[in-house]
């Protein structure tokens, strides 16, 4: 709840020239090597994140974090910030696009530990191919920052040569680079495609190179809040805005707590139990509180459970700011124990969350599928967990937010044959609005980002969710 709102105060997405840009940011003067170069700082605090990401496979929202963020970010004015996260976020959106045209203009591959002379040429070449600045002032500070690098000093003259053969080339080249790649690396796109087909998972690999637009979930009235926010109407309830026209906190409604900010896919799994008016409903790993909101505006007495003090600290300031109560308990699940069984279970599992790549443009390069592998098994374990903190007859919903169908589809159907307890309560067509073209034949629930076409990229889709629907036996 609210996890957008960083995102939505970024630069704005434009169309330049028939190819995707970003109109950005910044650029102060920053000292280097005893001189003033500005927006040198802003470059080096890129490359030395995209090899935080890239190299030791650490998330970007944690490196780019105002108060906890990585030293070298924090040390950067709001503005050069701004201009970081959008060089950030553009190389890893474009990585293999970025990698395979600057490829073409080596003699021969860079040597494996020569990864700082890459991070170097990716945040430049993300600029030029995809960000308004100017060539020329890409190339020079590249080339200042090769220089000022003992490791890459060496090479200022191949970083001056091939980004100057980039520019010249992109207009010709850029297009038909984007229509031959798939911007995912290998591990990712091969499940994609073993799950999903070949033409879907292009589909959804096509759909991250967009940004996300806005989703909100509104307490009532979505239609007058999607004309106050500029947005529409989905079929869900959800609003969705495609460009925001301030920052999230300075919205209309928002210090009103009329609404949050929740993807139209992360407000499906709570509407699944139905009617819960009156019941006792616990939210599983509920930080930070989208869904525990969502319940409570449904009627539930909701308890929040969540093993994070930081993350409860944050699940309570939405729910003050929303006007909203539930009772909140810090307890590793898996230990939890409650005075009493719940009417309801909602457990929202942590998962690889390759699910919201157009968001988080680094998760595929930070995950493997022994991630995978491992995040599956924690969540059967949570599931298992969850089910005895249900009544008998009592509704549990698993859901998360991954597009890989080992932490879903896969791990659902097992899960149902070796638990006795459980029985299956599928989805059914009719039951709950807007959701029908989002059930499988199972009766499960299955998002991503390839569905809800609505005209246009920037606006359509909807992050990969999975959940479920099963009831405790006896």
């Amino acid at each position: 709840m609210g996890s957008q709102s960083d995102r939505a105060q970024g630069p704005v997405v434009v169309s330049v020239a028939g190819r995707p840009r970003r109109t950005v940011s910044g650029d102060q003067e920053h000292n280097a090597g005893g001189e003033f170069v500005a927006g040198l700082a802003a470059r080096k605090a890129a490359a030395r994140l995209l090899a935080a990401v890239i190299d030791a496979k650490t998330p970007l929202d944690g490196l780019t974090d105002h108060e906890n963020g990585h030293p070298q970010y924090k040390a950067l004015d709001l503005r050069d910030r701004g201009l970081v996260r959008a060089i950030l976020v553009t190389a890893l959106r474009y990585r293999m696009t970025i990698s395979g045209l600057l490829a073409r203009r080596l003699e021969k591959p860079l040597p494996p530990n020569a990864t700082a002379l890459s991070h170097v040429l990716h945040v430049a070449a993300a600029q030029i191919l995809f960000l308004d600045i100017p060539d020329s002032a890409a190339v020079d500070l590249a080339v200042t920052h090769a220089k000022s690098d003992p490791r890459t000093q060496r090479f200022s003259g191949l970083v001056n040569g091939v980004l100057r053969t980039l520019a010249r080339a992109k207009e010709t080249e850029l297009p038909a680079a984007l229509a031959a790649t798939d911007e995912a690396p290998k591990w990712f796109s091969d499940r994609l495609k073993a799950a999903y087909g070949v033409d879907k998972a292009g589909q959804i690999l096509a759909a991250h190179r967009h940004e996300a637009p806005v989703d909100f979930t509104v307490k009532a009235d979505p239609e007058l809040w999607a004309e106050k926010l500029g947005g529409i109407v989905l079929p869900t309830g959800t609003v969705r805005v495609e460009k925001l026209s301030a920052s999230v906190p300075e919205l209309p409604g928002f210090e009103a707590g009329a609404w949050w900010v929740q993807d139209a896919a992360a407000s499906l799994p709570a509407r699944l139990f139905g009617d819960v008016t009156g019941l006792s409903v616990a939210d599983l790993c509920a930080a930070p509180g989208g869904k525990t909101a969502q319940l409570i505006l449904a009627g539930a007495r909701v308890t929040g459970v969540d093993t994070s003090k930081n993350r409860l600290a944050r699940l309570a300031q939405n729910l003050d700011r929303l006007g909203l109560a539930a009772d909140v308990v810090q307890a590793d699940l898996l230990n939890y124990q409650p005075e009493e069984l719940f009417d309801a279970v909602l457990l929202d599992a942590p998962c690889s969350s390759t699910g919201t790549v157009r968001r988080h443009p680094d998760v595929p390069w930070t995950k493997t599928t022994a991630d995978v592998e491992k995040l599956a098994d924690l969540q059967r374990r949570l599931l298992a967990r969850a089910v005895t903190l249900v009544k008998p007859g009592g509704r549990i919903v698993f859901s998360n937010c991954s597009l890989d169908p080992l932490e879903g589809e896969e791990l659902y159907r097992a899960f149902l044959k070796e638990t006795p307890t459980v029985v299956d309560d599928p989805l059914r067509q009719g039951e709950i609005a807007g959701i029908d073209s989002f059930l499988t034949a199972q009766g499960t629930l299955r998002t991503t980002p390839a569905d809800l076409d609505l005209g246009a990229p920037e606006r359509s889709g909807l992050d990969g969710f999975f959940a479920a629907r099963m009831r405790r036996a006896g």
